[in-house]
This record gives structure tokens, sequence and C-alpha cells, in this order.
């Protein structure tokens, strides 16, 4: 075997696969005299690296749960002026979840909410942070499972892997005390340490009812709200935007 099938033999086995899709093209460029050695080495493992950095950046947003992938970029901003853009953009250089601060996202269905959750959790993810996305009520469930099962501990652990947690739709739903017991075992555990992302319909002085208990209630703002950003977005809803145009064209 020659020593260029042998170089090919080893670019497979180290699984170098783009460094062996491309070094014909530098062998060429060499002999040329349009590139040194040691320039062709470098852009064939400069390629590699970008290879390999975009595949952990796949991996991460797609372990990360996200019930659809729309960045910063898609989000229409002049749709809600209510909505203070400089401060999403802060949120979006990640400054908080190093800070282990929360984000709570509050207006009535269809102003953007998740939307935004989403978007933050992508770049998070893009930065290579550990980002989980749940609904409020899937998450219910499985606590509730977990304690049933005596590992409640052991999932609660599971959701603190986070770096960054998402919680969609609190507030849909009223709860019984012990699942509301359940939800405040998990924000306790991280609080302080790891952030976490909310999307809720209700307003603060509503959260009692959702929970049944004034003073677990009191306890759990306190938790969440501790070192928190709160985005009240009052406007009109994403989801009727495009009936709202053709309403407006056909008048």
């Amino acid at each position: 075997m020659n020593t260029y099938n042998s170089l090919i033999n080893n670019l497979e086995t180290l699984d170098l696969n783009r460094f062996k899709e491309n070094i014909d093209q530098y062998l060429n460029l060499i002999a040329e005299g349009n590139k040194t050695a040691l320039d062709a080495i470098y852009e064939l493992t400069e390629m590699e690296i970008g290879f390999r950095k975009q595949q952990s950046i796949t991996g991460c947003v797609k372990v990360a749960n996200f019930p659809f992938l729309k960045e910063i970029k898609e989000f229409d901003f002049s749709f809600q002026p209510s909505l203070d853009k400089a401060k999403i953009m802060d949120l979006m250089t990640l400054r908080f979840i190093e800070n282990a601060e929360n984000v709570i996202f509050c207006g009535t269905p269809g102003v953007g909410k998740t939307n935004l959750a989403v978007s933050i959790g992508i770049e998070a993810a893009k930065h290579r942070y550990c980002v989980y996305f749940i609904t409020f009520q899937d998450l219910i469930s499985q606590l509730k499972k977990a304690s049933s099962e005596n590992r409640l501990e052991a999932r609660i652990k599971w959701f603190c892997r986070y770096k960054l947690l998402i919680i969609d739709e609190l507030g849909y739903q009223k709860m019984d005390v012990d699942s509301a017991n359940l939800f405040f075992n998990l924000i306790a555990k991280r609080y302080e340490r790891l952030s976490t992302i909310i999307t809720t319909n209700s307003p603060f002085s509503k959260w009692s009812d959702i929970f049944h208990e004034p003073v677990l209630t009191n306890a759990l703002l306190d938790r969440l709200l501790h070192h928190c950003s709160v985005i009240n977005i009052n406007g009109p809803s994403y989801r009727l935007k495009d009936q709202m145009q053709y309403m407006t064209e056909d008048n």
C-alpha cells in the first residue's frame, strides 16, 4: 500500500472526514505551488474543527427538546411595540445564565412568549450550554410519576443537569398541593445555581390560585424573582396576525 492510500486509511480511522474529503484539492494546490504544506495542513484542520463544532451545536440543539426552531432574527419586534428589544438582545448575550438568573415571560396567549424563550434557548445551545425545554404540564407529570416510583430525587437531579431549563405554559391549569410542592422542590434546587425561563399567561397576583397555597406561592415567587428579568408582553396574538391582515385588506 502506498503512502497516499495509507494516509486516506489513517484519516478514516481518525474520523477526519472533512480532512479526507479535501486532501486531494490541497495536495494539488501544494504541487502547483499555490499553497505551502504548512498552510494546507492548517486549513484542513480548521475545516475539521469547524465541522465538529457545528456537529456539537446541532447535537446540543437536538437534545434540548425544542418544539420548533425559530431564532431571534425571525422574531417580528415591530408587531409587539410594547416589547423592549434592547432587553431581549441583552438576554441573547446569555449573561443571565452565567449569573444564574431567571427570566419570566408574561402575557396573553399568542404574543410570542414561547418563541422568545426558544430563541434564547437555541442561542444558549449553540454556545454549548446544556438546555432543556418542557411544558409545565409535562414537567409536573414527570415529577409526579417519579415521586410515585420513589425516584423523585433522581429526577430532580436530572432536571438540574441543565444550565438552562425552559418551562412553558405555566398557568393553564390549576394544581393540587402535592404537585405544587414538587414544583417548588425543583425550583428550590435550582435557586441561585442554575437559570430557568418560564412563560406564563397568569400575572403573579393569580399564582396563588394556581398553586392553592399562598405560603408556598410566596416562597416560590421569592426564589424565582430574586434574580430575575420579568418581560411583560402586551399586544396582539401572532397567531391572529394573518387573519387580522386579511380583515384589514378586506375592509
